[in-house]
């Protein structure tokens, strides 16, 4: 796995999943020679009994596996080393998650390890799956509207619905970076810094009716809305600047390899737009097929709108299919006097949905669409 692939929270939704009391960071090799060391990070090549370590610090280390090494297989969440499983030094790839412990060579450089825990690359990766598809089976995203730290809940605005989110001593919470729109780099947080305003998803389990939720985690940041008109494109350095109908002022927002990018086809948007103003669009206003790439039942998100869901499965767009006097929509970080925005989602093809419900159709753009990100909209 790379560095940024886990670090805190996924630290990750991910790799380290469940692995974080097996992988606790460690400390670059620093230490005199005849003292033990070990060093967390990921295989990038092997040539024998010899390892090229990418370690979570980035940096490159080598690590020879001494003779009689003990070297044992880890599952995502498994903890007890009595429960490991001993593998051979020719078990392990590149791309496997290990922590190395053992001494320095006499170059200063070199870990000779004496001891190696595993954890497979495709461990991680069926255990990243897993916890994917529990976000989005027992998650709840919306914009938060109320927040009492002393009765430990949180009001949620859903698709026009409130929802009360209750916390509890065992819930975990996370925050996105102001600048990041990565999910591993989003930070350990608490109920206290979750304000009205900021858009927040939970993941745990809700009522019959669907009022109340039981949340077991918590990840929730401070996002801008920005819709408008592209006034100009810069392809060479990867912004885009569009006419914010709120401010009445130009934006101009970076687009990165993590920027979500989307365009609804016409046929789509004009469909969406009459659901938002609650008409059943006729047949003629819906697309004969759906979008490539899209499943059947793309065209028809349920009441209340399921956008997000929906522009998932669009075909992906670039910055070469956005033209001066489109009108898009984008959602993306706060951006400062220093930093411009960067774009976390940017759905273009939107000019009906904007006629038809500006507020209503800003809405649905969260972040929790992104693939790195906890699942897609499961209210």
């Amino acid at each position: 796995m790379k560095k940024n692939a886990f670090r805190a929270f996924i630290l990750s939704l991910f790799a380290a999943v469940a692995a974080a009391p097996l992988f606790a960071q460690a400390p670059a090799p620093a230490a005199p020679a005849s003292a033990a060391v070990k060093q967390l990070g990921s295989i990038q090549k092997i040539s024998g009994s010899q390892l090229s370590l990418s370690t979570d610090q980035g940096t490159v280390i080598q690590v020879s596996i001494q003779p009689g090494a003990r070297l044992f297989r880890f599952a995502p969440g498994q903890s007890d080393p009595k429960s490991a499983t001993p593998i051979q030094l020719t078990d392990l790839q590149v791309g496997d998650r290990v922590l190395v412990r053992g001494k320095l060579a006499d170059d200063g450089a070199t870990l000779n390890a004496s001891g190696v825990a595993v954890m497979k690359q495709q461990d991680i990766a069926q255990a990243k799956q897993q916890e994917l598809l529990d976000w989005q089976r027992r998650s709840v995203g919306g914009v938060v509207k109320q927040v009492d730290p002393a009765a430990g809940t949180i009001i949620l605005t859903v698709a026009g619905k409130t929802i009360t989110v209750n916390t509890m001593p065992k819930t975990t919470y996370k925050r996105y970076a102001p600048d990041s729109v990565k999910w591993e780099d989003a930070t350990t947080a608490k109920l206290d810094d979750i304000h009205p305003g900021d858009q927040l998803r939970a993941r745990g389990n809700k009522n019959d009716d669907g009022s109340q939720f039981s949340a077991e985690e918590v990840v929730a940041g401070t996002f801008r809305n920005i819709s408008g008109l592209v006034t100009a494109v810069d392809p060479a350095q990867g912004t885009l600047t569009v006419q914010d109908l709120a401010t009445k002022k130009p934006v101009s927002v970076k687009i990165t390899s993590d920027s979500q990018m989307k365009k609804l086809p016409a046929q789509l948007a004009q469909g969406l737009a009459m659901r938002m103003k609650g008409v059943t669009p006729p047949a003629s206003t819906a697309p004969a097929a759906p979008p490539a790439g899209a499943p059947t039942d793309a065209a028809k998100p349920r009441a209340g709108g399921d956008l997000n869901q929906l522009i998932a499965r669009l075909p992906v767009a670039t910055l070469a299919d956005m033209q001066k006097g489109d009108a898009v929509m984008i959602l993306s970080t706060q951006g400062s006097a220093a930093t411009p925005p960067v774009a976390i989602t940017l759905l273009g093809g939107i000019e009906p949905l904007l006629t038809a419900a500006p507020a209503a159709a800003q809405s649905f753009l969260t972040p929790w669409s992104l693939a790195s990100a906890p699942g897609g909209d499961q209210q």
